[in-house]
């Protein structure tokens, strides 16, 4: 398979468009919002193809990224939305609209394992073992060739991911669990930014 990768420098250019749904990731320094800034957003549109956008660290004016991620007509596929609009909201200062986390659904949907990360799905549903090695490198510098890849692998799956997991939610009749379960994300994420990471369910 080759992927059309593209590395785009503090914002996506004018010219590319996408449709109703994409999917994206984002990498950071770390996992902490207060102390690890955002890197990196990655966007594909379904067709192999990956758009990594290097954010200006400095300044975070990214106007056509952030129009995107604002537009509700479009649908983005996330893999763990929790983390990655955290970071969004903390950096870029938007609430990403018309938001699926495929993390979410396979946690409703796939009750027979207790695995969920994306190593996992893309080996069912793609059945490719990808490997997760540079998941801990270093994205606030100059890129290599091998980060660029992993980055793009974190996307190109997900729309095939989505909607595999979409034929489970529906044949197993949780399709309306999720759809209430994710209208939740908005506020949890809110409850993160606030700092109240504990399970506020529990007694």
């Amino acid at each position: 398979m080759s992927t059309d990768i593209k590395l785009h420098k503090v914002d996506l250019p004018d010219q590319i468009k996408f449709s109703d749904k994409i999917a994206i990731d984002c990498e950071f320094m770390g996992l902490n919002v207060e102390r690890d800034r955002l890197c990196l957003v990655q966007i594909s549109s379904g067709n192999d193809d990956a758009h990594i956008i290097q954010l200006d660290k400095e300044k975070y004016n990214a106007p056509n990224l952030k129009r995107i991620l604002l537009d509700k007509n479009i649908n983005k596929i996330f893999h763990f939305a929790r983390a990655d609009l955290l970071f969004i909201k903390k950096y870029l200062n938007v609430d990403v609209e018309n938001v699926t986390c495929t993390k979410i659904m396979s946690k409703i949907a796939r009750s027979y394992t207790d695995k969920h990360g994306l190593k996992d799905l893309i080996k069912e549903f793609i059945g490719i073992d990808i490997s997760k090695q540079l998941q801990s490198s270093d994205f606030g510098g100059n890129l290599s060739e091998k980060q660029l890849k992993y980055c793009a692998q974190d996307v190109i799956f997900l729309h095939r991911i989505c909607d595999s997991l979409n034929n489970i939610l529906v044949r197993e009749n949780r399709i309306e669990l999720y759809n209430n379960t994710i209208k939740f994300l908005k506020t949890r994420v809110e409850l993160d930014f606030a700092s109240f990471n504990e399970d506020i369910w529990s007694h």
